[in-house]
């Protein structure tokens, strides 16, 4: 039986500029949430309300998403990282918040080290890797014997359960941020972006959302 807090939210990270990303995600997000029973629910940046029209809006809406999550989801696949989720990822790791890092991409990439992107992007604290080969697994869920083949929901669905273990795990880590620093570094978080607010609001939101991390032990 699961020790943790029920029902935390996760930041769900990664491209989303087409619909095989859009459609990606979304369709992790569901599995992610039916395989912990509930336990765990996305926050999928493509779903926020904002002015399209404003980039600094998109921005400031998924950056504050970001903060206010339990924990973090970071697809990190392709040649080349998505470079704002690469962004999405350093913010969290100033904030501590614990994250998870998914690269189904089987291609090899970064600076051959041990892994597969850059090595600025490796090594930090409260962070695991979830690395799946996609054509493998969905080689070996294929039955073309059916006549709708679901290979692919039951690859996400194996991969979600990966990603969930990792989840379990990167919320159990005790935080870095020490305890006497955690106020500055949250003032200086709701400030450095210049959201779309006072500073004022922007300091008032952040210490609730510390204030909610620190009581579900997350901080």
């Amino acid at each position: 039986m699961s020790t943790l807090t029920p029902n935390l939210t996760y930041f769900h990270a990664g491209a989303l500029f087409n619909l095989k990303e859009l459609a990606g995600n979304l369709m992790m997000a569901r599995a992610i949430t039916e395989e912990s029973k509930g336990r765990y629910r996305a926050i999928l940046p493509q779903d926020l309300e904002v002015d399209l029209t404003r980039t600094a809006a998109i921005r400031d809406a998924d950056l504050q998403a970001l903060l206010s999550a339990d924990v973090a989801l970071f697809h990190f696949d392709g040649t080349e990282l998505d470079s704002g989720t690469v962004v999405e990822f350093m913010v969290a790791k100033f904030a501590d918040i614990p994250a998870v890092l998914l690269r189904t991409d089987f291609r090899r990439a970064g600076d051959n080290h041990a892994d597969a992107w850059n090595l600025m992007l490796s090594d930090y604290p409260r962070t695991k890797q979830v690395i799946v080969h996609a054509m493998e697994l969905y080689q070996q869920k294929r039955n073309p014997a059916l006549a709708s083949d679901n290979a692919a929901e039951l690859a996400t669905h194996e991969t979600a359960r990966q990603v969930i273990a990792a989840f379990d795990e990167v919320c159990t880590m005790p935080p870095v941020l020490p305890p006497d620093l955690r106020k500055a570094v949250y003032r200086w978080i709701a400030l450095f972006p210049t959201f779309g607010f006072s500073a004022k609001e922007m300091e008032e939101k952040l210490r609730t959302i510390l204030q909610t991390k620190i009581e579900k032990k997350l901080l």
